[in-house]
Order: C-alpha cells, then structure tokens, then sequence
C-alpha cells in the first residue's frame, strides 16, 4: 500500500509537472503567431519591446533608459517593475510639470503603446555595478502585471542620442 500511494503521488506530481511545463511553452510562442491559441475572449498580453537604448552613463551612480514597449492585444496591461544585472535597483519614472518622479506602474493599452522617451516617462538604473559603455548592450526584463516577462537588449549609445531624430517606423 505504502508502494502504491507513493506511485500515484509520483504519477500525479508528473503530470502536474508537464502541465505546467506544456502551458508555458504554448505562451512563450507568441513571437511567433497571433494569439491564435487561445481561444477566450481575455487573451493574456503580449508585449514586444523597439527601439531600446541606453545613453552612455556619465557615472556609475545612475542611467537612464527608453525604449517602446507594444501592446499587440486587446487586453491592457501595466508596466509594473525592471530588472536588470547592470543594477538592483530600477525604478520607472514619469515626467510630469518638468519634474521626474517615481511611480509604481504605467499603463500599457490594448493595442497601443506605451513610450519611453527623454523629457517623459522612462526607466532609471540607481547605483549601477559598472558603467557600460558606447556599442555594448544592457539586458533589461520587463515584468507586466498580466503579460509575460519580456528581455530586451538596451544599445548603449552616445550621450546626445535622441531616437526621435532617427525613427524609423
């Protein structure tokens, strides 16, 4: 008996197991598709992330980053932390009245856009651990309150670089 019920504990942990490892597989395809596998009318987000940069930090105290962050469903969503091994602490900020303040999330909408830009809303990096340089990449994740994580890669870039004087979308 004791035999038995540890077989079918173990039968019923495997099949949680490839449960759980099967639905996430079918989300992190999206790049891929549509939604098209999902089939209720409340499809979980998907987000995709143009255009990310960093400007060349002039110390290791704190940077800077943008990017846009796309929304290609009717569900939406909110930016609601970034973390990054440059740094453990990220913070989103938003620019409002010229002033920059720290805010706990930013709204995503269904089939919008969400920008992150110089002069408005964007992400800081406090106490960096080094300080990238001019070609090399920062790794960032993105975390929404219902889509999946999201990586992006950050181009370091100049200090004077504007991406609104070269967009080419």
């Amino acid at each position: 008996m004791n035999r038995r019920t540890t077989r079918t504990i173990a039968a019923a942990l495997s099949l949680t197991a490839a449960l759980a490892i099967s639905g996430c597989s079918s989300d992190s395809d999206s790049g891929s598709g549509s939604g098209s596998g999902s089939k209720s009318g409340a499809a979980k987000p998907e987000m995709t992330v143009s255009g990310g940069y960093m400007p060349e930090p002039v110390n290791d105290k704190m940077a800077g980053a943008f990017m846009v962050i796309k929304n290609g469903s009717k569900t939406a969503d909110k930016l609601v932390g970034v973390t990054s091994p440059l740094s453990d602490d990220l913070q989103i900020h938003e620019t409002k009245d010229q002033k920059m303040q720290q805010v706990q999330a930013m709204d995503v909408p269904a089939n919008g856009e969400l920008n992150l830009e110089r002069g408005g809303s964007h992400v800081m990096f406090m106490g960096l651990k080094n300080t990238p340089k001019v070609g090399e990449k920062v790794t960032v994740e993105l975390r929404f309150e219902k889509a999946d994580p999201v990586k992006a890669e950050l181009d370091v870039k100049e200090r004077t670089y504007n991406a609104k004087n070269s967009t080419a979308h």
